[in-house]
């Protein structure tokens, strides 16, 4: 770390909230990196029912901020956040806890809210499990808890909550609101259906673009972090939405990339595909742009599917590792995770040998996460090229073998392991075009590759 310089005088933050980690990071006017704090997110099961720690959060990042002020001169803060999570407020604060969309309301709320919600067709927000339509968690709250619910002023997406309690100002963005919730029509750009006969329109501030500055950060935030009060709280943007941003222009005439996010969530998303070949059965949706237009997207929980099969002991893997494998005929069949994607409600398996050791664990998590990520490609119909971002861009064979099985559409991977960090960063200086720095990767040829693909899908 140095200390702050002219050549640092139009630094960012990006508070970078994913489901399973909290990052900080700090970025010079050209998106360097100059510093970076993480922490878990720790979900707490005192209270009403399981619920996001945001004081911890909040403390946390105000050290942070205070830390990177001495850094550079910071001209703005960024907060980028996970999906389906949404804040109550009222003047004051939360009037209840910022629930964790992993919590499963009780059953009997399941059946009144399909009732509720609109049709797939309107929405092209599929019905998912627990808390993962949005409109699910606010509708169990407003009948399980109507007098808190009631004292609401607003209802806050979660990049926006944060950007609330650092500016004061109340703020809707078309990312979180068109991401699954049941919430927003993305084909029309306006509310959907639940929210006027829930009675909630009054409850959602007005919309912004996410790179919109909502203002200066308070007063008591300024002397506590000692930033400048030139620094600005920009409105803010769902996660995998800030990893399409560098993509959302094509480049010499070109189509848009289909983009693979991945993190805790891996969000197969393709650009100016048609949203009438989505499938709500395969949990297949529409997102929304920070544009405001609809993208056809397809997902799977790779993040933590990668972690159940490597193990917590992850140790990266070989070529040979991933041959053996192959020639064996260890398959992992889908799915190790309980939160939705196209093999909802199935068991994960494993078939043929048991993975030896760490090396193989990991090399079987890597073969698994390139053929559900295909098989999301295949669904969307992405047939040209396709852009890895995020944490798989850390993995040596995850891109080489994708490339393998789509043969003739040029597989990349960003210079980065957090296109959300980079899109943080794009928000506050929006209007520039910074250049996408990408690799091509080059096929792994295994030996029975292709073959092994074609028994996983006739084993699924």
């Amino acid at each position: 770390m140095t200390a702050a310089n002219d050549t640092n005088n139009d630094a960012t933050i990006v508070l970078d909230i994913g489901k399973t980690n909290v990052k900080l990071v700090l970025l010079d006017a050209a998106g360097a990196v100059l510093a970076e704090r993480r922490s878990p997110n720790t979900i707490l099961n005192d209270g009403p029912y399981p619920h996001h720690d945001v004081e911890r959060i909040w403390h946390w990042m105000q050290d942070g901020m205070r830390e990177f002020s001495s850094l550079a001169t910071i001209g703005a803060i960024v907060p980028v956040t996970h999906g389906a999570t949404a804040a109550l407020v009222d003047d004051e604060g939360l009037v209840l806890p910022v629930l964790d969309y992993e919590f499963e309301p009780p059953a009997a709320q399941a059946a009144s809210y399909r009732a509720l919600r609109p049709a797939y067709d309107t929405t092209n927000s599929p019905l998912l499990p627990a808390g993962l339509n949005l409109g699910r968690q606010l509708a169990w709250q407003a009948q399980t808890f109507p007098a808190e619910f009631a004292q609401a002023n607003h209802i806050l997406m979660y990049p926006q909550y944060w950007a609330w309690r650092l500016s004061g100002v109340a703020a809707s963005e078309v990312t979180s609101l068109g991401c699954h919730t049941d919430l927003w029509q993305p084909a029309r750009q306006q509310y959907s259906q639940l929210v006027e006969r829930m009675g909630w329109n009054a409850l959602f501030p007005p919309l912004q673009p996410a790179w919109a500055p909502l203002g200066p950060l308070k007063a008591e935030l300024l002397e506590r972090t000692g930033l400048p009060a030139t620094c600005r709280v920009i409105c803010g943007i769902h996660d995998s939405n800030a990893s399409l941003l560098r993509h959302l222009a094509a480049i010499d005439g070109a189509p848009q990339p289909a983009v693979l996010s991945t993190g805790t969530w891996v969000i197969a998303a393709a650009p100016g595909k048609p949203l009438s070949g989505l499938r709500e059965q395969s949990d297949m949706l529409a997102n929304t742009n920070a544009l405001g237009q609809a993208v056809a997207c397809i997902r799977f929980m790779g993040g933590r599917e990668f972690g159940e099969l490597a193990g917590a002991e992850a140790q990266t893997c070989t070529v040979e590792d991933l041959q053996q494998l192959i020639d064996q005929q260890t398959m992992a069949l889908p799915c190790f995770s309980q939160a939705g994607g196209p093999f909802a409600g199935r068991t994960g398996t494993i078939t043929g040998p048991a993975p030896a050791d760490a090396r193989q664990r990991y090399a079987l998590a890597t073969l698994y996460c390139v053929l559900v990520s295909d098989y999301c490609l295949e669904q969307l119909g992405a047939d040209g090229a396709v852009v890895v971002e995020g944490s798989y861009t850390g993995n040596p064979w995850f891109a080489p073998l994708l490339a393998a099985l789509r043969p003739g559409q040029a597989i990349s991977s960003t210079d980065d392991t957090s296109g959300t960090t980079c899109g943080g960063w794009m928000l506050h200086h929006w209007g520039s075009a910074p250049a996408v720095a990408s690799s091509v990767a080059a096929p792994l040829q295994l030996n029975g590759w292709s073959k092994y693909r074609m028994n996983w899908l006739a084993a699924l």
